[in-house]
């Protein structure tokens, strides 16, 4: 596909989207900034944006899609409890950490455990219910936002890099199954991601210093 060809698709999808689709959209951006501020509206913005996720994964036989964005909602709750949890001082409980090298293995596995079963689901799948999933690519990207939501409601500075694996495989997924406003989105959320990892790199960095003090 060459520049002229990728600039027509991408007018011509645009033109195609749903004010649903642009509501997803900017709910969110909005859920990635405030989990980059460890901010808990995270997760309400983000109910909106997995929510309606869910309706236009299905919508659009995209079955890999779907799935992450039903285990998106219910981590959301999960880890909206977890982060509003406070001690007797009402101080929050949850602070952001970085993994230990064991942890790192276990996120490896978590990993590896999502990738071959949604891989060899979607390959089962495609041929008479799931047409528009590419295998391979769907599990990657699924796989990697399943490890990233789960690090994330343990405030895991680690959950970042996961993000970021997610947001560089989903913008070319989402353009070649023409919503382009969505792959434009994750562009966007690789940025933040980006500056997200950054900042609580600092912010850990900052509580360790504080400990040792």
């Amino acid at each position: 596909m060459n520049i002229t060809e990728i600039y027509h698709q991408f007018i011509n999808d645009i033109s195609h989207t749903t004010w649903y689709e642009y509501v997803a959209v900017f709910t969110g951006i909005a859920s990635v900034w405030y989990s980059r501020k460890e901010n808990i509206l995270v997760y309400p913005t983000g109910l909106v944006n997995t929510i309606i996720y869910v309706f236009l994964s299905f919508k659009g036989g995209l079955l890999g899609e779907a799935s992450v964005n039903i285990y998106y909602t219910v981590m959301s709750i999960y880890g909206w409890l977890l982060w509003a949890k406070k001690d007797q001082q009402q101080q929050v409980v949850l602070k952001i950490t970085s993994a230990s090298g064991k942890e790192w293995l276990q996120h490896i596995g978590f990993f590896g455990v999502f990738y071959a079963a949604i891989y060899f689901s979607l390959t089962y799948l495609k041929k008479d219910f799931a047409s528009g999933a590419i295998p391979w690519a769907d599990a990657f990207a699924s796989a990697t936002a399943f490890t990233a939501m789960w690090l994330m409601t343990k405030k895991k500075v680690e959950s970042w890099y996961w993000w970021i694996a997610t947001d560089i495989s989903s913008i070319p997924l989402y353009f070649v199954k023409h919503y382009v406003f969505t792959s434009v989105y994750y562009v966007v959320l690789l940025v933040i991601a980006i500056a997200g990892l950054f900042e609580w790199l600092k912010r850990n960095n900052d509580s360790l210093n504080l400990q040792h003090d």
